[in-house]
């Protein structure tokens, strides 16, 4: 689970139910034609954008900015040394049975293909092409959140309006102009929450979760080339370590 974002949502939502609670009750934000304006106008504009299956993996993709086990660089960099020190003493197939201690299927597959007796380069080229499609995956989801934070204002802008003429209509009673009005504007204020609070928030912590997940894949890769390569360990190591922030780097030689 992802504090930050738990926090971050939770935080935002409940400030703005204490400053609505403290002005009002709650039901005079509450508009079943504003809401069917902004929410059904926002999906209906996402789905032409997109297709249909590619809305429906975005929701998959979301639950990434709740639920996320950030793996431990430094942990992972302990680890391919390890890895190191073992092919380099009792060979490369004797990463096979060091396979069962790996969770990660990236590394795992990464191991398996050293294990199989690919070159370096070969190695490299394969796995860099599943991070590219990564990438590619990664990205449609926040673009296609992106798309909500866009699209949400405008329909709040178009049920604002259409709240306005129907108000503009009634105008020989001026006793309702301002009822009126407050109910056009929660267009608006829906558009803007569901924009600003939810889905440009989601799309900016799925583009950090994505960069975050190629910088291990890519330290994996380079991890296993110099395994490949039977590199010096300790040469191994520094190459590793320009993944991190100085501070952060723990050498295992140190130990």
């Amino acid at each position: 689970m992802d504090l930050a974002t738990v926090i971050g949502i939770g935080a935002a939502f409940g400030l703005m139910l204490m400053a609505i609670l403290m002005g009002g009750p709650l039901s005079i934000f509450v508009d079943i034609p504003s809401i069917l304006i902004v929410f059904g106008g926002t999906l209906g504009n996402t789905l032409v954008h997109y297709p249909f299956g590619d809305v429906l993996g975005a929701m998959g993709v979301a639950k990434k900015t709740f639920l996320h086990k950030e793996m431990s660089i430094n942990n992972l960099i302990v680890q391919l040394m390890e890895f190191a020190n073992k092919a380099r003493k009792e060979g490369i197939l004797a990463l096979q049975g060091a396979m069962e201690t790996v969770d990660d299927d990236f590394l795992k597959k990464a191991m398996q293909m050293a294990v199989d007796g690919q070159e370096p380069e070969t190695l490299r080229s394969m796995l860099n092409t599943e991070i590219e499609y990564i990438q590619v995956r990664h990205g449609k989801g926040a673009d296609i959140f992106t798309s909500f934070a866009a699209y949400a204002p405008a329909m709040g802008m178009v049920g604002t309006l259409i709240g306005l003429v129907q108000m503009l209509q009634s105008m020989d009673d001026p006793a309702s102009i301002g009822p009126a009005m407050a109910v056009a504007l929660l267009t608006t204020f829906y558009g803007a929450v569901i924009a600003n609070v939810v889905c440009s928030p989601m799309a900016g912590k799925l583009k950090n979760r994505s960069a975050s997940e190629v910088l291990i894949k890519t330290l994996i890769i380079e991890g296993m080339q110099s395994i490949l390569s039977g590199e010096n360990p300790r040469i191994m190591e520094q190459k590793l370590h320009a993944f991190i922030a100085p501070k952060l780097r723990e050498s295992t030689f140190n130990k």
